[in-house]
């Protein structure tokens, strides 16, 4: 059973927190100088998405206490993102589009780009992330601790979607992008369908995850 305010408290004695904060604050920072020395407005409107999604992470985490696992697996997804949308690519390396960036490169030309992994990745931490709020509610309704409640297949079930719901709540987001900047690295319809397909895989295979790390 958790005490009120538990929690919270403990958000403040973590000490790794600190160092989770500084690597997150150090490549916005230098993602930054980088976009304003490109004057890259595109940037800017993902700066604002950025810092209100480390908001959000930083509330549940008061209130869940996230494992360092999701924390810094949400924090390297955010350097990636960072870094897929800023960093040049060579120009002997195949891309999508004309804008020669980390998001643009095929890793297997035609199948596979590095907005694949992304997405992939990011939103199965998402998953992750979602498996430890619904867990943490669960076991403060039931008063067992977290490592009682076992993950089932309603369960598993329940936080994919959810993961997948935040996926398309992105895309959303990038079409707002579309729609209130000229130029975008966002890419059209095909582009839309294969970044929910690299979502769905990445939910499932956290899901999967999940469930061989509590049996």
């Amino acid at each position: 059973m958790v005490v009120p305010g538990e929690t919270q408290s403990k958000f403040f004695q973590q000490p790794d927190i600190a160092a989770l904060l500084v690597f997150n604050a150090v490549y916005l920072v230098a993602a930054t100088v980088v976009a304003l020395m490109r004057g890259n407005g595109e940037f800017a409107f993902y700066l604002v998405v950025m810092l209100l999604l480390g908001a959000a992470v930083i509330a549940v985490h008061r209130r869940v206490l996230l494992t360092y696992g999701v924390l810094w697996g949400l924090s390297v997804w955010g350097l990636a993102h960072m870094a897929g949308g800023l960093m040049p690519v060579p120009e002997n390396w195949p891309i999508n589009g004309d804008i020669r960036v980390l998001y643009s490169w095929w890793l297997i030309p035609g199948y596979l780009k590095y907005d694949h992994i992304v997405h992939a990745f990011g939103f199965g931490v998402t998953t992750w992330l979602c498996w430890q709020g619904m867990r943490r509610i669960l076991a403060d309704r039931s008063q067992q601790s977290v490592e009682e409640i076992r993950p089932t297949l309603g369960m598993l079930t329940l936080v994919t979607a959810a993961g997948m719901g935040f996926g398309a709540m992105n895309e959303v987001v990038e079409f707002i992008a579309t729609l209130t900047m000229p130029e975008t690295n966002v890419g059209g319809y095909v582009n839309t369908g294969w970044d929910l397909v690299s979502n769905l895989v990445g939910c499932v295979f956290a899901a999967i995850l999940i469930r061989l790390r509590s049996s």
